[in-house]
């Protein structure tokens, strides 16, 4: 009795076992899509400013810390 009892005990643990670990695996799967699409979201995002920005993605505001005057000078040179 006791052999079939741990064969049962054994066979619903790594049902139960293999239950959890397809959850887990599926949730991670669930988590990198939404990064991938929450990454896309920002590259897109920060394309459709670069496109759409007057001076193409360069600073124009002196006071900006990401203020470089080469990449304003190049940039001006360039659309005259």
């Amino acid at each position: 009795v006791a052999r079939w009892s741990a064969l049962a005990l054994g066979l619903a643990y790594g049902y139960v076992h293999h239950d959890t670990l397809t959850t887990l695996e599926h949730n991670r799967a669930e988590q990198i899509k939404a990064e991938n699409r929450e990454r896309l979201i920002s590259q897109a995002k920060a394309e459709w400013v670069k496109m759409n920005s007057p001076t193409g993605g360069v600073v124009t505001d002196p006071e900006s810390p990401n203020f470089d005057l080469e990449k304003l000078l190049t940039h001006l040179s360039e659309s005259a």
